[in-house]
């Protein structure tokens, strides 16, 4: 399906299992996604707004959101850490900038944007991203602030399956409940597009592993004149296959629009391989649509019009 005269696209991840959804935690996922669009929909109003500054102000407030795995939602790794990446970009001039292993941010997006912005380089890691940032002025947090309940919980499980059996460690994940991400992608009136992705990972993740959020090209990609593009999923996959930069060539080199190009490589491609995810996708006239090979997606848009949609599981 293809929505039109979208000026504004968010994502919350694949999400948790469709049977483990409850009405209060819908009411709280379908609230956060709106939240986000309104936040990123208020900044694109601004004078001399960049496509860039509705990304950013989305993704914030998923960041800030619990029920999302990013920011103060981060699942935790094999170590018990919560170990963050981001990833943003805009379509003009194919300007990017990335963070990967972050710990002590409290907006990663913020953090990958001062990369692209204030620095020569495209992507900072670990502790050297962590000193760029606090020379930045962006607000550094304890670690415990992303600590949350529920992320514990499920951590805690993984660590009781190992145990039972002889300490093996399975860092495979089961399904989509393993692995989350946040998005956003955006556009204006002239055409310009952009497109970042947040995460905490994957849980029970090894130490130094990095996904496909921060990786230009994988995660994240924009370009104006084809589309901008955040991914969600099982991130070896989506690095594998290039799968947000190989929607845009989709659209660019075969003629497919926004619809064809995503069902191509999410349902063709990286399906035939055994990836599971999903992504958002919008083109410069404001053409919108989504691809899954999973249950679910959280996802939302905002139209022109100010009018805003949010779905979970429905198509």
């Amino acid at each position: 399906m293809i929505i039109e005269d979208v000026v504004l696209g968010v994502h919350g991840g694949t999400g948790v299992d469709k049977k483990d959804m409850t009405p209060e935690l819908e009411k709280k996922i379908r609230a956060g996604l709106k939240a986000a669009l309104e936040a990123g929909a208020k900044r694109l109003k601004e004078p001399n707004a960049l496509p860039l500054d509705g990304v950013e102000a989305a993704i914030r407030v998923l960041e800030d959101d619990p029920h999302f795995n990013a920011g103060r939602g981060a699942v935790f790794t094999h170590e018990g850490r919560n170990e963050l990446d981001a990833s943003i970009m805009e379509g003009t001039t194919k300007r990017a900038g990335a963070v990967a292993s972050v710990t002590i941010v409290r907006n990663p997006i913020s953090a990958a944007r001062a990369v692209m912005e204030k620095s020569k380089h495209v992507m900072m890691i670990g502790r050297g991203a962590e000193v760029f940032s606090t020379q930045q002025g962006l607000e550094i947090v304890d670690p415990a602030y992303f600590w949350t309940e529920s992320r514990w919980k499920d951590i805690s499980r993984v660590w009781a399956e190992e145990k039972k059996n002889g300490g093996k460690a399975d860092l495979e994940p089961k399904s989509s409940t393993y692995f989350g991400t946040v998005g956003a992608v955006a556009r204006n009136s002239q055409g310009q597009l952009a497109a970042g992705t947040s995460t905490g990972g994957m849980t029970n993740k090894m130490f130094g592993r990095v996904g496909d959020s921060p990786i230009i090209g994988a995660g994240t990609y924009a370009e104006d004149g084809a589309a901008a593009v955040s991914c969600t999923g099982h991130g070896e996959f989506f690095i594998r296959y290039g799968v947000s930069k190989e929607i845009v060539s989709q659209i660019k080199y075969r003629g497919l629009n926004v619809q064809q190009a995503a069902q191509e490589v999410i349902n063709r491609q990286l399906k035939a391989a055994g990836g599971e995810g999903a992504a958002i996708v919008l083109n410069s006239q404001g053409q919108w649509t989504t691809s899954r090979n999973c249950e679910g997606l959280y996802r939302g848009w905002i139209n022109s019009k100010g009018e805003i949609f949010t779905r979970l599981y429905e198509e």
